[in-house]
């Protein structure tokens, strides 16, 4: 069984910064892709960025050049660095782990970006 859980949202002024973290429970972690998902208001939940088990990364457009995601194996965490931040940035964060055509979710946290 695996549970995520994510923390790290809050309220940002546009050009802020946030640091999310994703943190797992259990062994899979360490052999996981890992991935940042958002969802805004009315909108269906959408793709950020991944990370790969062995550190390979990849990202949406709209994240490119101003997020960054990363893992540390040891803390069983994965991290969303995000600056530059913008309203159209606002919506709940998920994480995913991925593994074995089995996914798990966390429970989600709220980035508001607003002045």
């Amino acid at each position: 069984q695996v549970q995520l859980v994510e923390s790290g949202g809050g309220l940002v002024q546009p050009g802020g910064s946030l640091r999310l973290s994703c943190a797992a429970s259990g062994s899979l972690f360490r052999t996981s892709a890992m991935g940042w998902y958002r969802q805004a208001p009315g909108k269906q939940r959408e793709l950020v960025a991944t990370i790969s088990s062995v550190g390979n990364t990849n990202y949406t457009d709209s994240a490119k050049g101003r997020f960054t995601i990363s893992r540390a194996n040891f803390q069983n965490t994965v991290f969303l660095q995000m600056n530059s931040l913008k309203p159209e940035d606002t919506a709940v964060y998920y994480c995913r782990l991925s593994r074995g055509g089995m996914d798990y979710w966390g429970k989600g946290t709220l980035v508001t970006v607003s002045s």
